[in-house]
């Protein structure tokens, strides 16, 4: 297939600038595989959708503040930096905070040292293309509580005028490994009260990790998207959550996935149909066709165009359908991308 069959026309009004308040509020639309039927809802109306026979599973990481924003020392002039991993692992995860970091560098070159705040700054050891890395004059416990208490949560770049509800809902409710430079965006309709009713129903609800990285945002740029090399992000699938899901596929159970992050976790650990617990790395490229072996159903927000998450979600329903969902959301007017609105595809 080529990157052109996943190209469509949005109005860029329609991109969602700010955050839906309350947050299950926001627009739900409701696409059924097999009949191409589409129901249109608030979010808050999924629980409608959903019964005992049901299990949510979401993405439990905790987006980093992992820009930091501070001075050249020599010359005072502004900068910033923006985290990716610790130098040296091959993971994002960010259980170990070293002094030494891979980082996004602005206008820096090696051998400068930045002013962050009275008591952090760091020097550039390194330079190659975009990436610097950054040795700090702290670790451990100080450096984590630092880069906490200074660094901002970085936004995606088509968010171009942040409010302060734009940072402080940039985040699931049920956030909880921290770890991630991007958010699992799907998560983001669901309230606690939401959460308590939907558990109340007797809805099993799991949780994995996935810490979403920068290259999340990286455009595909080959024209047949089989050639695209897809990013590698880190996740943990705990046995006893593999094992819950296991059961409940064995029952004849839903198994529904909440964000894109999740459905690649599943199906990487999946093998004839039985998810098997694993920590590690995915590349794993899910595009049209693709046989899925966990999940059932899927909810998800809108998506770029000619990006890989619409590529997964067209693997799931197929291309025709999601295209004519898309272009039925855009005559309705829904909101686009992270801050924007919701659909449910069953």
């Amino acid at each position: 297939m080529t990157l052109e069959d996943f190209n469509y026309y949005l109005p860029p009004e329609l991109i969602a600038q700010e955050p839906i308040s309350p947050r299950d509020h926001s627009n739900l639309l409701i696409l059924n595989r097999s009949t191409g039927k589409i129901a249109h809802h608030k979010f808050y109306e999924i629980i409608d959708y959903l019964t005992p026979q049901d299990v949510l599973v979401f993405n439990d990481t905790q987006v980093v503040p992992a820009r930091l924003l501070g001075n050249k020392e020599k010359t005072g002039a502004k900068t910033e930096i923006l985290l990716i991993k610790p130098q040296g692992q091959n993971s994002f995860d960010y259980s170990v905070w070293p002094a030494a970091w891979i980082a996004l560098g602005k206008n820096l070159n090696e051998g400068d040292k930045v002013v962050f705040s009275g008591t952090l700054e760091g020097r550039v050891q390194a330079k190659h293309n975009y990436e610097i890395v950054i040795e700090f004059n702290q670790k451990d416990d100080n450096l984590k509580e630092s880069i906490l208490s200074l660094g901002k949560i970085p936004l995606p770049p088509y968010i171009k005028k942040p409010t302060n509800a734009s940072f402080s809902n940039y985040q699931t409710v049920y956030a909880k490994k921290v770890g991630a430079v991007a958010a699992p965006t799907a998560g983001f309709h669901f309230t606690q009260e939401l959460l308590d009713k939907i558990k109340h129903k007797g809805v099993q609800m799991e949780f994995l990790t996935l810490h979403i990285g920068l290259g999340t945002f990286l455009p595909v740029k080959e024209t047949t998207i089989e050639e695209h090399k897809m990013h590698s992000e880190y996740f943990i699938l705990e046995p006893e959550v593999a094992k819950r899901i296991n059961q409940a596929k064995d029952l004849n159970k839903r198994i529904i996935a909440v964000g894109t992050t999740v459905v690649r976790v599943l199906e990487s650990c999946a093998q004839n149909g039985v998810l098997f617990p694993r920590e590690g790395e995915t590349s794993l490229f899910i595009f049209p066709p693709y046989n899925f072996q966990i999940v059932d159903a899927l909810i998800t927000n809108f998506h770029l165009p000619k990006s890989t998450l619409l590529m997964l979600v067209s693997a799931f329903a197929g291309l025709d359908l999601i295209k004519s969902a898309y272009l039925e959301a855009v005559e309705k007017r829904y909101r686009f991308f992270s801050f924007g609105d919701a659909m449910m595809i069953v």
